[in-house]
């Protein structure tokens, strides 16, 4: 019996840390759709937004690793 509700705390716990995923998901998005507003509004300015994206793309896709990571310790640790 005891088992069975660590294994269902457990799930629980994953579950709740993938949600930080869908944040991250979120935050891809606007990402992404800021940058094409900012090239609709400025196409000269692509050299200088490049690499702000890709730097705000990564550290937005790392968030979702980090809860990837800690649901799957929540999971099988």
């Amino acid at each position: 019996m005891e088992e069975a509700i660590a294994g269902a705390g457990s799930a629980i716990g994953a579950g709740l840390a993938a949600i930080g995923m869908i944040g991250a998901g979120i935050g891809v998005g606007n990402v992404w759709s800021s940058y094409i507003s900012a090239l609709a509004r400025n196409p000269a300015a692509k050299d200088d937004i490049g690499a702000s994206i890709w730097i705000g793309f990564a550290v937005t896709e790392a968030i979702a690793l980090f809860a990837l990571i800690i649901g799957l310790m929540a999971l099988f640790g």
